[in-house]
């Protein structure tokens, strides 16, 4: 089936051209979101540890301090601490303190960072320890001076020390964002580079993927237009060569289908013109013998009512040899020496009725005898001659029938030149421009010059547009018409009949196949 071509649709074509475009287009977007999004989030993770750290930076050591001394210095106790409202255990803020460290060290990456978190942990250990130590002292009464001394030598340092570990963490997160910042613009500038090259690649891939889609479809294209104007010319021997294994392929067998069948058809009826036209031609040529048998007859009767038996006995040998020749057992073709004895019959017929005004002579070189002619090819020029030349000559006239071999480059270019002349009154040089463009229509169209006409289709039928008749004339001086047919031998096949033999043998080859 032809669908079993269409192994590479145009829309699949189509659609490749896009996803090279479309692919490497959508992964950079990609990239660069899911770039973007994680900078984004490690951005606001630092910026959100950093306001985290930076509400402890400035709380925790005046909340932790103060409550501290007040516990130290008034009557306050752990256990009421929470009572007044301006203070805070300190228990809980370094459980919270600690707590939050904990979740900042588990979400930090940056090494610096993390060293400072460790640092206030283990600070808050021993402030918590310190706290302790305050609380125990408190319980046992009498330490006062102790936990003064506590809170001075050890509280304040401790929660000084948090406060720089807090800020020294702040600080370092600062610098992660600062690098943060330097990384993500060496991604972008890293991303740039990426996408100029991998553009380039793209524009590159995308032109010559659309030149070789464009070739696969324009090619074709312009190649089935070629096909389909010289078929629109009546040319139908060309055909398309296309293998894209796609729809266009399968355009390409229609149109080749398409022109096969008309050149058969176009050929048909060709042959069927050209077999109708030689039937025809062959009607007017047989048309020819009726009128110059009625005369014959008549100048027959004529000579016997003369009391001249002889002569009549001559022109019924000659009427009878002359159509003889004319019937030649059905052949078209007949040699030149046999077209010469036919021209000899009519004009020794012709010149028993025309003894006053006729003369002859026919020299066509003995070479010549062996090569072919259609039958009836001289007889009406030289009917012509005689009955529009020579006739209204009012006075005797000639008629010459001559032949010679003309040589070409080879063999097969040689040509035969045959001449009928006479000496009649001629034509004026319009009358032979109007003659020439009569006997170059079909015969049937002639207004003019039938028996002309009709030898000069039947020629350039039969041996090519190349060959034919040509007509030469003068007022009073007589007219000249040459004829030029290619030199054949009567055992050789014309170009005409191996014409006929091709198209006979082609048509037995299509009847066979059709039987098989």
């Amino acid at each position: 089936m032809k669908s079993e071509k269409i192994k590479y649709p145009l829309k699949n074509k189509l659609i490749v051209l896009v996803l090279v475009a479309m692919m490497p287009i959508l992964y950079v977007t990609i990239y660069l979101i899911l770039a973007l999004v994680n900078y984004s989030r490690a951005y606001d993770q630092i910026v959100n540890s950093m306001l985290l750290a930076n509400a402890y930076n400035i709380n925790f050591k005046e909340e932790m301090d103060e409550s501290l001394y007040k516990l130290v210095v008034s009557s306050i106790t752990f256990s009421t601490i929470e009572e007044d409202g301006t203070l805070k255990d300190p228990y809980k803020l370094i459980n919270e303190l600690r707590t939050e460290s904990n979740n900042l060290l588990t979400m930090t990456n940056d090494r610096e960072s993390r060293v400072w978190l460790q640092s206030l942990l283990r600070n808050v250990d021993t402030l918590e320890d310190r706290v302790n130590d305050i609380r125990a002292n408190q319980e046992a009464e009498g330490q006062y001076e102790k936990n003064i001394d506590m809170l001075y030598n050890d509280i304040y340092i401790l929660t000084e020390l948090i406060q720089d570990d807090i800020q020294y963490y702040i600080y370092y997160q600062t610098k992660s964002i600062e690098q943060l910042k330097m990384q993500l613009n060496k991604e972008v500038e890293r991303v740039i580079v990426i996408s100029i090259l991998l553009g380039g690649c793209i524009v590159i891939s995308v032109i010559l993927i659309t030149i070789a889609i464009r070739n696969s479809i324009t090619k074709p294209i312009q190649e089935l237009c070629h096909i389909t104007s010289r078929i629109a010319e009546g040319n139908f021997s060309n055909r398309a060569q296309i293998q894209t294994e796609d729809e266009l392929e399968l355009l390409s067998d229609s149109v080749n289908d398409m022109s096969e069948n008309l050149e058969v058809m176009v050929n048909q009826i060709k042959e069927d013109e050209r077999k109708m036209r030689y039937a025809e031609l062959r009607l007017l040529q047989e048309q020819i013998n009726p009128h110059f048998l009625y005369n014959t007859l008549d100048t027959i009767v004529w000579l016997i009512e003369g009391d001249d038996p002889d002569k009549a006995v001559d022109v019924v040998v000659a009427l009878s040899e002359f159509f003889r020749l004319v019937l030649s057992k059905g052949k078209e073709t007949i040699s030149i020496r046999e077209e010469k004895e036919h021209i000899r019959g009519y004009l020794e017929i012709q010149q028993v009725r025309y003894q006053d005004i006729l003369d002859y002579e026919i020299a066509i070189a003995p070479e010549l005898y062996t090569y072919k002619i259609l039958k009836l090819t001289l007889q009406p020029l030289v009917e012509n001659s005689l009955y529009h030349g020579i006739k209204y000559k009012r006075a005797k006239g000639k008629i010459w029938v001559t032949g010679a071999l003309q040589h070409g480059a080879s063999p097969q270019e040689d040509t035969i030149l045959l001449c009928v002349q006479d000496n009649g009154i001629g034509m004026g040089a319009e009358e032979v421009r109007r003659l020439q463009v009569e006997i170059a229509k079909p015969c049937k169209e002639t207004e003019k010059g039938f028996g002309l006409a009709n030898v000069n289709e039947r020629i350039r039928m039969n041996f090519g547009m190349e060959y034919g008749m040509t007509i030469e004339s003068k007022k009073g001086a007589g007219t000249k018409v040459s004829i030029v047919i290619p030199a054949v031998k009567i055992d050789e096949p014309s170009a005409g009949e191996l014409l006929r033999e091709s198209r006979q043998a082609k048509e037995a080859g299509d009847t066979e196949g059709e039987r098989v």
